[in-house]
């Protein structure tokens, strides 16, 4: 079993950046859909999973693709990091509906130490994500 998992987006390429210890199928630009068609098959049992995936989601079933992603993760702790409510809200409902089903822990975006892109939070911003999952 692995101690922790991080798997998604952007978002979770900077938490794994601080949080080193754990393995990472993570990938910038990737969506919901492409990361399950890339790395479902990779998923292993976890203590704690990270997953930060819904923000380069546009045109595609997110609820869907990230309900199948947990209907198939073995994880003792789940924690999701929310995209911008701002720029994805119908994404950030459906990571909570989800979320709420399986009893997973749910953390927002820092309000801030957020990067002049307003998407990526900064280095701060990443630390601050990665001590919430510990």
């Amino acid at each position: 079993m692995l101690e922790c998992l991080i798997v998604g987006d952007s978002i979770g390429v900077g938490v794994s950046q601080v949080r080193r210890e754990c393995v990472s199928y993570v990938k910038s630009g990737i969506n919901s859909h492409n990361w399950n068609k890339t790395y479902m098959n990779k998923l292993r049992p976890t203590k704690t999973l990270i997953i930060s995936l819904g923000a380069n989601d546009l045109g595609i079933n997110t609820e869907g693709n990230i309900r199948s992603l947990r209907t198939n993760a073995q994880a003792e702790k789940v924690f999701w990091l929310l995209p911008s409510q701002k720029l994805k809200p119908k994404q950030v409902e459906a990571v909570k509906l989800v979320a709420a089903e399986f009893g997973d822990t749910v953390i927002p975006r820092p309000e801030s130490d957020i990067s002049a892109d307003g998407v990526h939070p900064t280095g701060k911003g990443y630390k601050k994500l990665a001590d919430q999952t510990r």
